[in-house]
This record gives C-alpha cells, structure tokens and sequence, in this order.
C-alpha cells in the first residue's frame, strides 16, 4: 500500500496488518475520514516505512508473520514518541494488558467498527506527547518522569494507575491551564457521556490523595466549577 498525497498537514497513519481485507477497508475508510494512510504487512515493512512516512500514529496488530505486535510496540515505545494503537483479535485480556503496559496509548478487539477505531485514533491523537525536552515537569515536591512513567512527592514514588497517571499527564502537560470535563472525557474515556462524569471524578479524588497535603483543600489540583479542572505549581 502507498501513502496518499499529504494536504493541510493531515495526520498521517501507519498501519501494520497482514490481513489484506482488513489493509483494503482501513485504506478507504480512513482515507474518507481526512488521515494520510501507509501500510505494512510485517515488523520489517514497518520498520522501513517508518524512517520515509514518519507516521503520527501506527495501528498495530497483535500477530505478524515475522515476530510479535508487543514486541514491535515495546520497540517503538523505547526508540519514538509515535503513539501506537494495539488490534488483536484474541479474546485474551493477555494481549491487551501487556500492550498497555509496554505502551501501548490504546486498545481495538476484532471484528471492530470502522467508527469505533477512528474515535480512539482521534482521542490518542489529542493526547499530549511529550518531547526529549519535556520528558521531566518538575513543580512544587512532585516530578513527574513522561518516559518511565512516574511521579515522585518529596522524593518518594507515588503509586499511580495507569488512568491516574494519564490523567495527571493531561492536567501536567497544560499545567496552570484549565483542561474541560470534555477534553478529559474525550482523552482518556471516549465514548463516556458527559452526563456520567462519575469515573473523572473518581480518578481525580484518587489524585489528590496522592499529590496533596490536604486532599480536601487542594493546592495543586483545582477545579473549576462547571468548566474542568487546572493543575497549579
């Protein structure tokens, strides 16, 4: 498969799938729906495509002929900041919680709905990435490290979900920014009506147990009424 003609700065997608149908259909329909779309059918396509097309976000499936989906995600994750988008068709959670745990921004289980896979494209491609220049914020006792995924208060690490680090990612990287219920939603819980905010809710109380010295009067995470929330040094 050859990349479309790039106009107005479209997000380019790199898919690696070996399934011919599966390569046709994301061709055409990701094409209508505004993305730059390149193809390889195996780890070694990939890894070739990658250096020419420079791809914003790759969708990568599990099983390859030459070698492993987790494998070639666990290598993009330690080499680039390209966002990767795991598909499998296994009904093993195996799969998934490795991939997201090497990671993997996201998750789509075959048979999926070409709808479904461009809301979860569009909502890791809001997600801030961080940058060699931006791997470490550091305000307050808390730093946050974008590469190894963790945070540290007072100098002892801070245990969060991957949700709750996410989270605390979104608010850092706009830090003395309001960030809206519908970003949030949008970025890490798409698909979750705006009505239900219960599970933002939660994560963010999990938070502020976390990061504050008084949870109940927060210093750094603030919200604010009827809008979002914004993270203060």
């Amino acid at each position: 498969m050859t990349a479309l003609v790039d106009l107005q700065g479209r997000n380019t997608i790199m898919i690696v799938e070996d399934e011919e149908s599966y390569q046709d259909a994301l061709n055409v329909g990701l094409s209508v729906e505004g993305f730059v779309v390149v193809g390889a059918t195996n780890i070694a396509e990939a890894r070739a495509l990658l250096l020419s097309s420079k791809p914003d976000l790759v969708l990568l499936d599990v099983m390859l002929p030459d070698g492993s989906g987790i494998d070639y995600c666990r290598e993009l994750h330690d080499t680039t900041h390209i966002p990767v988008i795991m598909v499998t068709a296994r009904t093993s959670e195996v799969d998934v919680v490795l991939g997201l745990e090497i990671g993997a921004a996201d998750y789509v289980t075959k048979p999926y709905r070409l709808r479904e896979l461009v809301a979860r494209i569009r909502a890791v491609l809001r997600r801030p990435i961080t940058t060699e220049d931006d791997e470490v914020i550091t305000f307050g006792d808390l730093r946050i490290d974008f590469s190894r995924r963790t945070v540290t208060r007072k100098s002892q690490e801070v245990e969060l979900s991957r949700k709750e680090f996410d989270l605390l990612a979104l608010f850092a990287t706009r830090l003395g920014q309001v960030v809206t219920r519908e970003v949030c939603l949008d970025t890490l819980w798409w698909g979750l009506e705006l009505s239900d905010t219960r599970t933002l809710d939660t994560h963010v109380k999990r938070l502020r147990q976390k990061i504050e010295d008084d949870p109940a009067n927060p210093r750094h995470l603030i919200t604010i009424r009827g809008v979002g929330f914004r993270l203060d040094a």
